[in-house]
């Protein structure tokens, strides 16, 4: 009896369940029985309801396989239900999917590398399965954590270790690949997921081994395996994940101390922005710059790791779209070397006596390389900027720029006091030169805008010869579009110009207006650079430099003639000595002009010109060799104690010029009028101008403010018309007029000025109470006008026919 009851427990059982056991073997070592296994499959198709009953009794069968420590039978449990899930796609497989990745989750908790590593890769199959439809259920957040924690194994055997790191690796890859294109498991991006994602890449990414294992055995390696992934990750993020992406990345690098050095840091994210989309590359700068403020007290080695890091972000997405971040950039970059050199210079006068002096110069050394980090950073960021935002750049920089006597909002230059102002104005005109460094304007109206033009030229008035220098190469930069600069390069007697090669294009129209609009700055900005007594030879290369690349992008007949005034004018000025400048000085001047006159005469190539030059030049060479460039500038050459004016042959004429240049297309008469510098607004920041120049152009402004009544009734005629049309010629008379009149009101004595002044009060009162009488008279009115005479009021009728109306009053 009990064999028969036995005997019929057999076929009592689930066909699925006889099916199941069916494919497991007596000795594990044989693995998977196939026939049976296609018998299991087939059944599967065919009756997809029993998938999940198939799934829960695989499961119970692995849960008690690996309890049992019998991981052969775990093997081939596994490989059944990889066979399973490839084979079946119906809507049936949600149940057994659950079934399947408790299965993996059991194999992840048990500790054994072979297991973990199996469960893996079970994990990475189901991954790279596409299901029809989405899961509203499942979640994947203990398979993040235990990913995650798999990639920071510490296991003894280094073999075992990398294979546990891999599998790490790999099921993490499949967590991204199975939920990034899920709408459902969106949650995968939120910060508790990314914040062990993204670690547990950078941490095997740190651990690189040698290239040949990498060579070798690169599947194997878990660095190379850990940045694809990453560079995965970072490909699928959409424009709302990507914060949450790179602010771990950040966090990882500060709790790993990888600012200094930073190779790995930069290394990072030139990976971030090779593998993220063009468009979302000013998230990343975004998180940067925010992370550089939160670490704006840091140590200077931290900050300059991080603008490093900055610059490696910009110089990638600087030819990209990034958007509005470019003045973000800008200003916090401007604001962190603000805040540099006030640590540099402000804690250097806070700091106490006891602080050694090693100590300071370290601290002051190290901030210098954060300085020339964000100064470095600025100028390749600009320079690699489309020239319409290089231009919005170059004016946003300029407006940083603190000024003597001008407010500036930005920067505080009064902690810092006057070294710390000279070192930003320094480092931002710096900057500057970086950025306009390949600039290409069409038009100098472009390059050199008013609001540009205007304070740059004013810092040519401080009494600094290195920024004088640096406001020279920015011009240098900007008006050089042919590339000529480096030929030009030192200044000398070039004996023949055209073995230079220059290249120049015929000066357009605009480039003419704006010459006669803003050319006497810049030849102001010139004639007032070469007087200073700090100059060196490299001021005097320089203004020589800007000369020469004027006369080669933007001089005409009109602007040549102004560019010999204004040489002429800087010759009597070292001649006449009225400043008292230094014979270094004075000689340097000469060269100047000396080496000019040689470039423009052979510029223009007139023949009697060079020849008046040649001349000059030959007989400096015997007499005064202290005059010309290639010995003034010498270490030991011997200067003398003064300039003999009464050789003329040393010095170029006026009357030789005009009579060299004496040929169509230049205005000769114009070389009688002496240069004088216009004066402008920038007198006020300088600390050389007296209040008195100013007020006697106010003062002769008013004066010729109100006409005679003979010039008003002045007859227009033709010729009237044509004379004013024709304007050649004014410009220098109204400047005469107006020096006549500063050195009236400088060398006159106090009792005629004010005797001046209280005539041409009295005559302005004059006239305005005639406009007075006129205006608030009021008119004759028919019932009759009171008028007192002799103390009794009388009334006088007007009749209304005798009434004289305006012309628009009458009907």
């Amino acid at each position: 009896m009990p064999t028969g009851v036995c005997g019929c427990c057999g076929p009592l059982r689930p066909r699925y369940k006889r099916l199941v056991d069916n494919i497991f073997p007596e000795d594990p070592k044989d693995g998977l029985v196939k026939s049976d296994m296609e018998k299991l499959t087939f059944y599967a198709v065919s009756a997809p309801e029993k998938l999940d009953r198939i799934g829960e009794y695989l499961a119970e069968r692995l849960s008690r396989d690996v309890v049992r420590h019998r991981y052969g039978y775990v093997v081939i449990a596994m490989e059944a239900l990889d066979q399973l899930l490839m084979a079946c796609h119906s809507q049936s497989i949600k149940p057994f999917v659950e079934s399947f990745l408790h299965m993996v989750a059991k194999l992840l908790e048990s500790g054994e590398p072979d297991l973990q590593v199996l469960g893996t890769n079970s994990f990475v199959k189901f991954a790279n399965i596409e299901e029809d439809t989405p899961s509203y259920h499942r979640r994947y957040d203990f398979f993040v954590s235990q990913f995650s924690a798999m990639c920071h194994s510490t296991h003894e055997d280094s073999e075992t270790r990398n294979r546990i790191r891999v599998a790490g690796i790999k099921g993490l890859q499949g967590v991204v690949r199975k939920t990034v294109n899920d709408e459902l498991q969106a949650i995968i991006w939120e910060p508790q997921h990314m914040d062990k994602l993204i670690p547990s890449m950078l941490f095997n990414m740190q651990d690189n081994e040698d290239s040949e294992s990498r060579r070798d055995k690169e599947y194997e390696n878990p660095a190379s395996l850990a940045e694809s992934c990453f560079r995965e990750l970072l490909g699928r993020a959409a424009y709302g994940n990507m914060n949450n992406a790179v602010h771990p990345v950040l966090v990882h690098l500060d709790n790993h101390h990888l600012w200094d050095p930073n190779d790995f840091a930069v290394s990072c994210f030139r990976i971030i922005m090779y593998s993220i989309q063009a468009q979302h590359s000013h998230h990343v700068i975004q998180q940067v710059l925010s992370h550089l403020d939160t670490h704006s007290k840091n140590t200077p080695r931290v900050r300059a790791g991080i603008v490093q890091v900055l610059l490696e972000t910009v110089a990638i997405a600087a030819k990209g779209s990034i958007g509005p971040t470019v003045l973000e950039v800008f200003n916090t970059l401007l604001k962190h070397l603000r805040m540099s050199v006030d640590f540099e210079l402000g804690d250097g006068s806070r700091r106490n006596s006891a602080s050694s002096h090693s100590s300071t110069r370290t601290k002051e050394s190290e901030e210098r390389i954060v300085q020339n980090a964000i100064i470095q950073t600025i100028g390749f960021f600009g320079g690699n900027l489309p020239d319409y935002q290089r231009a919005e750049v170059m004016m946003f920089i300029m407006g940083k720029v603190p000024v003597y006597g001008t407010p500036c909002h930005t920067l505080d230059t009064v902690k810092i006091g006057h070294q710390g102002t000279k070192r930003i104005q320094a480092m931002l005109l710096s900057s500057l030169i970086m950025v306009t460094s390949g600039f290409k304007c069409k038009t100098m109206c472009a390059g050199l805008p008013v609001s540009f033009l205007e304070p740059l030229c004013s810092i040519s008035l401080m009494e600094d010869s290195e920024l004088r220098q640096l406001v020279l190469e920015i011009l240098h930069n900007i008006i050089d579009r042919h590339d000529n600069r480096a030929k030009l390069r030192g200044i000398r007697i070039i004996p023949n110009v055209a073995a230079l090669k220059i290249k120049r294009e015929k000066i357009s129209k605009q480039d003419v207006v704006f010459m006669k609009k803003h050319g006497q700055q810049l030849y102001r900005h010139i004639y007032l650079g070469c007087k200073e007594d700090d100059n060196v030879q490299k001021n005097f290369e320089l203004l020589f430099t800007a000369l020469a690349l004027i006369t080669i992008e933007l001089a005409n007949e009109e602007v040549v003639i102004d560019l010999m005034r204004l040489s002429i004018a800087l010759q009597d000025m070292a001649l006449v000595n009225e400043e008292n400048m230094p014979m270094f000085i004075r000689c340097g001047i000469m060269a100047l002009v000396a080496a000019y006159l040689n470039f423009l005469s052979q510029m223009i190539a007139n023949p009697p010109f060079c020849q008046h030059v040649s001349k000059v030049i030959e007989m400096r060479n015997l007499d005064a060799p202290h005059l010309l460039p290639e010995h003034v500038f010498r270490e030991k050459c011997v200067l003398p104690d003064s300039l003999d004016r009464d050789d003329v042959g040393l010095y170029f004429q006026t009357a030789d010029l005009a009579e060299a240049l004496s040929v169509p297309g230049y205005n000769v008469e114009r070389l009688a009028i002496p240069y004088i510098p216009q004066v402008t607004d920038e007198d006020r920041l300088s600390r050389r101008k007296s209040f008195v120049d100013t007020i006697s152009l106010q003062v002769d402004i008013l004066s010729n403010s109100l006409p005679d009544q003979s010039q008003l009734a002045e007859e227009i005629t033709f010729e009237t018309l044509k004379k004013a049309i024709d304007t050649t010629g004014l410009e220098e008379q109204e400047r005469e007029r107006r020096r006549q009149v500063m050195e009236k009101f400088q060398k006159a004595p106090f009792e005629e000025i004010a005797a001046h002044c209280e005539s041409k009060a009295s005559m302005l009162h004059d006239r305005l109470a005639q406009i007075f009488e006129l205006t608030i008279r009021p008119p004759p009115s028919p019932s009759g006008t009171v008028t007192v005479t002799s103390g009794h009021v009388q009334y006088q009728s007007v009749p209304v026919y005798e009434m004289k109306f305006p012309d628009l009053c009458v009907y």
